[in-house]
């Protein structure tokens, strides 16, 4: 709900009829204010004395709680306003209305452009301290038709005091509903835009100015006005300002402007959310008020998925409110002696308890030892879990949010915003509550806090870890969807993976993997794999992770690929990155049940889900041979089903109509999937077992399908390696005879050396390329200079015959003869820019100038 500022309060306002224009008045008020609960109870009592009543400068200020409401929706936040009050004296409303109409009426005219100027400022500044009485007395101003205008008109006024009583009169007017369109329709926010342009200007010119703003935002279409304005900058200048009441009305001109999504591009480009950011990490009691309209911004701009990281990139976390009642199954270890969050044991150095428990609660709070050194990570969690559990314990935590949230909305849609201590504090928190709902949702939450390697060591060190995995193996599917997200996402960082492996989550991973069905819990098996292919990762050195020498001390426990083996009555694995002791079972991860999950997750048509499953296939046979367990579990129709990817078999005419970006989205998918399913067989091929199961001139026909398609070049590396292992363990073709050996070089070689030496930055790599290039035409294999030609080969190599070393040159020239001998060529030899190079070269008479003589004869020139 958009927010709206009412700048009256009520008093019994002047008898216009008893005043004399030198007649004195003087007025104090004494504001009681006391707090019963969340309520604010303001009296004041008003006393007449003299004082002059036409002199501006004569105005007492003094600050006092408005409150702030919004049109209808209960929602209440209470701010310190500085108003100004006009002279009072002691007279019933009944005499006030029967008497003031014709004064109210004068000064109404005197605000005229034909009056005087400082006969103008005055009337305004009366007319406004005679708005403050409440909406009676701003009808009777309002009776007046063109009273809008004329205020607004005193805008451009050099005079402080009436700018500001201009702008506050416009404040008091916009805080009235019937009101709000007339003023949003008299130009007054471009009249205040130039007014806010303005320097030097007071702070009470500018609160008032930015407050009649914050009431006119409560409109859509202002909102859009006001966004798209100059003044938004201002607004957010305004909240560097160093008086507090300014910052305040700028963050709630902005939080209301948020409210319009459509609006949030331009006003993240204005830079909006760092700055209304800083104001969440304040701890200054005083700015209560801009605490709660920043962070009212920060949740329309953190409900986008994109806006919600560049809000969480300011050290900000979205926290869910579960409510108070939900904390009260917090259990805290009142007398236990502390450790960190993480689990690691703080050394007892006292030597005994204290009688009451004292110094191990305190300990948690004051780590005193010359052995101990925290690093930053870790002192942020045990200060944030002593806070956050502290909050528990009194039964405080969210009583606050609780009790000003929007009472309309959803307990499941609800959240609110911390600093990133308190957040990662509190999501830990929730994680070992009982509440089902509160788990999962705080599990998401955790998933989308962890943007960076900062915060994913975050909620490592607050404990986050162990908490997840237990729930692995929670009954609710909801949960445990949910505990899988946060694992996916904090596993990224290598050495969160490492504590989330040695928290032992291999067991109920691999379990979860055994029992789930494909059909029904994709999205479940999706993240366990992403898990899975972090800890199992054939890239890393096994060696270096998994045991250091193999494992019975002799050196002939290798597999056929000269891999180390555990000894076979041995089948456990000690992790060498494993704190906690934990160990790897090799009986788990060889199991048949999981080799047939596994190669039913190749069958499926999301290469994704392939290329995931292939590599934990690929690490385990790299550990331990099991190549009959994996011919049992018919890994070659897994094999094969990866290799029959519709995206890199379907032809141009196919694909024509679809959209460009997904189709590359695609092929990027699929010629990873295609990669690791080639290196993958690679590595089977090694072993005899396979080699004489497989169907290798099926795997062959496979393949070469995938090297002339439209693959990614990257991926082809592997499948080309396949194809000749497959090719000379048949032993039917020899030298250019055979067919694979020329598609290969065609489909492979000739694109990946072009790509060398059009984008490395290398000179050796490119003059290794066209020479390894050279090479290739010059023994004459058949379709070579059109495989050139066609991979956009004859720009790089005039390039590099004009700027390249000689070798690189002499070859470069070479290959651009050849196919000059094709006249296709010549237009693109020409348009290259060909011909001034060989012209330089012919008239140096270098060692090849007869050879660019007779190219250039060839080109037609």
């Amino acid at each position: 709900m958009a927010l709206i500022i009412p700048s009256h309060l009520k008093f019994k306002p002047p008898n216009f009829l008893q005043q004399q224009k030198n007649l004195h008045f003087d007025s104090r008020v004494e504001v009681f204010s006391a707090k019963r609960s969340t309520n604010t109870i303001l009296t004041s009592r008003n006393h007449c004395l003299p004082h002059k009543f036409t002199n501006p400068s004569g105005v007492r200020r003094f600050s006092v709680l408005t409150r702030a409401c919004s049109d209808g929706d209960g929602v209440e936040v209470f701010a310190a306003k500085e108003q100004a009050f006009a002279s009072d004296v002691d007279i019933s409303k009944d005499s006030l209305s029967c008497s003031n109409d014709g004064y109210i009426a004068m000064f109404v005219r005197m605000l005229g452009l034909d009056n005087d100027r400082q006969d103008r400022e005055q009337a305004v500044v009366t007319l406004w301290k005679y708005s403050l009485g409440g909406k009676e007395f701003v009808d009777n101003i309002m009776r007046f038709s063109g009273t809008v205008n004329l205020i607004v008109n005193l805008l451009k006024s050099d005079s402080d005091s009436a700018c500001e009583a201009a702008a506050g009169l416009l404040r008091v007017i916009s805080a009235i509903n019937v009101y709000r369109d007339l003023v949003a329709e008299s130009a007054a926010v471009e009249e205040m835009t130039g007014l806010l342009r303005r320097s030097p200007l007071s702070s009470e010119v500018k609160e008032q100015s930015i407050c009649t703003l914050w009431n006119l935002s409560v409109d859509e279409k202002v909102r859009a006005r006001i966004t798209r304005s100059e003044i938004l900058p201002l607004l957010v200048k305004f909240l560097e300002d160093e008086d507090l009441r300014v910052n305040e009305a700028a963050g709630g001109v902005l939080a209301n402007l948020a409210l319009s999504h459509s609006e949030h591009d331009i006003m993240i480009e204005a830079g909006v959310i760092p700055k209304l950011a800083k104001f969440l990490k304040l701890e200054l009691e005083e700015s209560k008020v801009i605490r709660k309209v920043a962070r009212n911004a920060l949740l329309e701009f953190a409900k986008d998925e994109y806006n919600r990281i560049l809000v969480m990139e300011e050290g900000i976390v979205l926290v869910p409110l579960i409510g108070t009642a939900a904390y009260k199954s917090f259990r805290p270890a009142l007398y236990a002696w502390p450790s960190l969050p993480d689990g690691t044991k703080i050394e007892q150095t006292s030597k005994g308890p204290s009688k009451y428990g004292a110094s191990e609660l305190l300990l948690g709070l004051n780590v005193q030892g010359k052995n101990i050194d925290l690093d930053e990570a870790k002192t942020n969690a045990l200060v944030g879990r002593t806070q956050q559990q502290f909050l528990a314990r009194i039964g405080a935590i969210e009583m606050e949010d609780d009790n000003k949230s929007d009472k309309h909305c959803n307990s499941n849609e609800r959240f609110t915003l911390l600093p990133c201590i308190d957040g990662v504090a509190r999501l830990v928190l929730i994680l070992g509550l009982e509440d089902e709902s509160a788990i999962a949702r705080a599990a998401r939450s955790i998933a989308d806090a962890s943007i960076n390697e900062y915060m994913r060591i975050s909620f490592m060190e607050a404990g986050a870890l162990k908490f997840l995995v237990q729930l692995i193996n929670h009954s609710s599917d909801t949960i445990r969807l949910a505990v899988l997200q946060a694992l996916d996402k904090l596993s990224i960082s290598n050495d969160v993976c490492q504590k989330i492996e040695a928290e032992g989550v291999l067991h109920p991973l691999i379990n979860l993997l055994r029992h789930s069905k494909l059909e029904t819990s994709q999205s479940l098996i999706a993240r366990i794999l992403s898990i899975l292919t972090r800890i199992l990762d054939p890239n890393k050195e096994i060696t270096l992770k998994f045991y250091n020498g193999t494992v019975d001390d002799s050196k002939d426990g290798l597999d056929e690929t000269g891999n180390s083996i555990p000894d076979e009555g041995n089948d456990t694995v000690s992790s060498k990155s494993s704190s906690s002791g934990q160990t790897v079972d090799l009986r788990e991860l060889v199991d048949s049940t999981v080799f047939t999950s596994l190669v039913d997750i190749m069958k499926t048509s999301n290469p994704n889900l392939q290329r995931k499953a292939l590599s934990i296939v690929e690490f385990i046979t790299m550990i331990k041979p099991c190549v009959e367990k994996l011919i049992l579990a018919d890994i070659e129709s897994g094999l094969e089903a990866v290799f029959r990817q519709k995206s890199l078999t379907e032809t141009e005419d196919d694909a024509r109509g679809e959209q460009p970006e997904l189709n590359s989205l695609e092929l990027e998918e699929a010629g990873q999937a295609v990669s690791a399913a080639s290196r993958l067989l690679t590595r089977l091929l090694d072993h005899n077992h396979f080699r004489q199961t497989v169907n290798s001139p099926h795997f062959t026909e496979l393949l070469r399908t995938i090297i002339v398609s439209n693959a990614p070049l990257n991926y082809k590396d592997w499948v080309a390696a396949s194809l000749v292992k497959l090719s000379s363990l048949s032993g039917r073709y020899s030298g250019f005879e055979n067919p694979i050996s020329t598609e290969v070089t065609l489909y492979e070689t000739i694109p990946r050396l072009i790509q060398q030496i059009q984008s490395s930055f290398y000179p050796e790599v490119q003059e290794a390329a066209v020479l390894e290039l050279n090479r290739i035409i010059s023994e004459g294999l058949i379709d070579s200079t059109r495989a050139v030609a066609s991979e956009g080969g004859i720009f790089a190599l005039v390039k590099l015959m004009e700027n390249g070393g000689d070798r690189a040159k002499e070859a470069s020239l070479a290959i651009l003869y050849s196919l000059g001998m094709n006249s296709e060529n010549h237009a693109v030899i020409v348009a290259a820019g060909a011909v001034p190079v060989l012209k330089k070269i012919v008239l140096s008479q270098g060692s090849q100038w007869t050879r660019a003589l007779h190219l250039l004869r060839t080109l037609p020139t």
